[in-house]
């Protein structure tokens, strides 16, 4: 049985409803930050920002991992955990009778969950002496949000250090609508081919291998097959 990998992911919204993003880590072995990811989401709530971060979480781990999630947001756990269950009997429907909010993330994130091995801790957000990931979560969460821009070792930025907790968020950037960074913030367009620098899940389901060429499949990364298959500009037709 693989050694259990720990990660945490955060998400943030500038206003609730309000410029959200989402971010995750995974520390290596020694438990310090070793790969990163976060998105924009546009206007969105902070409920949709962490469930968002912790669906690109599950995505980014291969099938049958073994990994410790660490979480601010007791929602986004009770939600996937504690609730869905009863969701399921009713319908996907409250115990007010209302429509589940979120409910295509939270299937989504079930799906997901029944084929890795997941135990969730949750740890108190915006503590000095709280959980290091999670910190780091949250300040990449924030920036993406500010920025509504995508970054990380994830999209292959291998040399990017992880963000700094604490420090105050970029101010939104402002670039031309044609440069590479605001493409690739788009969904991949302008997409080119890098060496995986660890394994991940193609968004068609299968792992690929460190060290496999990959390419922007829609707003992931995948196998080159994929996303030559997805089209231009590495979205579906």
């Amino acid at each position: 049985m693989s050694e259990r990998i720990i990660a945490a992911c955060d998400g943030a919204a500038k206003g609730n409803p309000g410029p959200a993003g989402w971010a995750w880590v995974i520390a290596d072995a020694e438990g310090r930050p070793e790969r990163w990811e976060a998105g924009p989401l546009g206007r969105a709530t902070n409920n949709v920002g962490e469930l968002t971060a912790l669906q690109r979480l599950l995505e980014a781990l291969a099938p049958g991992t073994a990994v410790e999630v660490r979480m601010d947001s007791q929602y986004a756990m009770k939600a996937v955990t504690q609730w869905l269950p009863a969701w399921k009997r009713n319908g996907w429907k409250t115990a007010a009778g209302k429509p589940v909010a979120n409910r295509e993330l939270v299937e989504r994130i079930d799906g997901l969950l029944a084929e890795r091995d997941v135990e969730f801790r949750y740890v108190p957000a915006h503590r000095t002496d709280g959980d290091r990931l999670n910190a780091i979560a949250d300040q990449a969460a924030s920036d993406a949000a500010v920025s509504q821009e995508a970054a990380g070792t994830a999209l292959g930025s291998t040399e990017l250090p992880v963000p700094d907790p604490g420090r105050a968020a970029p101010a939104p950037a402002r670039r031309p609508s044609g440069s590479p960074a605001k493409k690739a913030a788009a969904g991949g367009r302008g997409r080119a081919s890098v060496k995986a620098k660890f394994p991940g899940s193609c968004p068609c389901g299968k792992p690929y291998a460190s060290g496999e060429t990959i390419a922007k499949v829609g707003a992931r990364w995948g196998h080159l097959a994929c996303a030559t298959a997805s089209g231009p500009a590495g979205t579906a037709d």
